[in-house]
């Protein structure tokens, strides 16, 4: 139902979207976001909030559009960001830079706090133009890990001015993303779709374990994984497929799935509730992959609320596994694709969720909310 979402047009190519964390234990649906842009002459940071909740239409939907609550200038286009905690943002940038802005809440303000010039860098840190894109950043308490086109691996702790950790050549291709899979594990995804797992603990600069996607070498942009079973991983690539990977097992991925028609840009599971997943693409779509109903026994929802549904058959390798993402029991063999988007042209170059709880940005200078995403 498009009717329950709220764009706001920001005159910003916007590259990435993200909920600030709620406090543990809160019951109060996700307020507020960041964004960052990209390819416009000024990039910036923006602070939003999702505004006044009284403001609601007679079916029970928000009304109120995002509400701009502070904003800061950024050097480089702003490649990947995530919440450090309620008031801190780091921020990748095209120029290999990593920065730590903090939101100050008293006064709407933001600041940048802590800065590591030029964590990436091409020739030497010191060449004026050396620079090489930061692609990817991921925080767990303290430590920010970042990953680069120049295919180093930093690890960094906030308030320590030098990086606690480099591995200089990770990678001889480009690594895009990167995530936590425990506190001492981080997994890397490259431009030439290997998937490598490095052990921090580990003093030798070689991944512990790599898997690849057999055949074209298709570059991988996006990796996520499993929220409650860490061995589950979910990439996205060149091609727009889904790859599904169980990392206790094999060099390849358990499934994969027919996507989107162009690159696949961001995959999330829903943090709290992992039987559903989201992609977006380069092709205007937006994917909401839902494992959680046994789908024969519904009635038929296709078209429903304007929206295209498709069902893809869902062949795995491994019978033992319980979770519906490896799952090769006849019942869960579909699941249900919905495009949150019908008619969207241009990229929706990221997203995420939170709770009830979407928010995504395009090339369109828009950044769209919906808070009734499971309505």
């Amino acid at each position: 139902a498009m009717e329950d979402v709220c764009a706001k047009f920001v005159s910003q190519k916007i590259s990435k979207a993200r909920w600030r964390p709620l406090p543990a234990a809160a019951l109060q649906t996700p307020d507020v976001f960041a964004t960052g842009s990209w390819d416009n002459e000024d990039n910036r940071i923006s602070i939003w909030s999702v505004g006044d909740l009284g403001n609601v239409g007679l079916g029970g939907e928000y009304q109120g559009e995002p509400q701009l609550l502070c904003d800061i200038g950024h050097n480089g286009d702003v490649m990947d960001m995530q919440f450090l905690d309620q008031e801190r943002i780091v921020v990748a940038s095209s120029t290999g830079t990593v920065t730590v802005f903090r939101h100050h809440q008293n006064n709407q303000t933001l600041s940048a706090s802590q800065r590591w010039e030029k964590a990436h860098y091409h020739v030497d840190q010191d060449t004026p133009c050396g620079g090489a894109a930061c692609t990817g950043v991921i925080c767990n308490n303290s430590e920010i890990v970042t990953v680069g086109e120049d295919g180093r691996i930093n690890l960094f702790r906030v308030d320590q001015k030098d990086a606690v950790r480099t591995i200089d050549n990770a990678d001889s291709s480009t690594l895009h993303a990167v995530t936590f899979l425990r506190t001492t594990e981080i997994l890397t995804v490259n431009s030439i779709g290997q998937l490598k797992i490095w052990d921090l603990r580990q003093q030798r600069n070689e991944p512990s374990q790599i898997f690849s996607l057999t055949g074209d070498r298709v570059p991988l942009h996006c990796v996520d994984r499993h929220p409650n079973q860490q061995h589950i991983v979910a990439t996205g690539g060149q091609d727009g497929m889904l790859s599904i990977w169980d990392i206790r097992q094999g060099t390849m991925p358990v499934s994969l799935l027919n996507a989107h028609e162009a690159e696949m840009w961001e995959v999330h599971f829903h943090p709290s509730n992992p039987d559903h997943l989201f992609t977006c693409s380069e092709d205007g779509s937006l994917w909401h992959w839902d494992t959680s109903t046994d789908i024969s026994e519904k009635p038929s929802f296709l078209h429903q609320g304007g929206r295209s549904t498709t069902y893809f058959s869902h062949n795995t390798t491994n019978q033992s596994v319980i979770s519906a993402w490896l799952s090769n029991d006849p019942t869960k063999d579909r699941m249900e694709i919905t495009n949150l988007i019908p008619n969207q042209t241009l990229s929706v170059n990221s997203l995420d969720i939170l709770g009830p709880c979407l928010v995504y940005g395009t090339d369109a200078e828009a950044i769209y909310v919906n808070r009734q995403l499971f309505a």
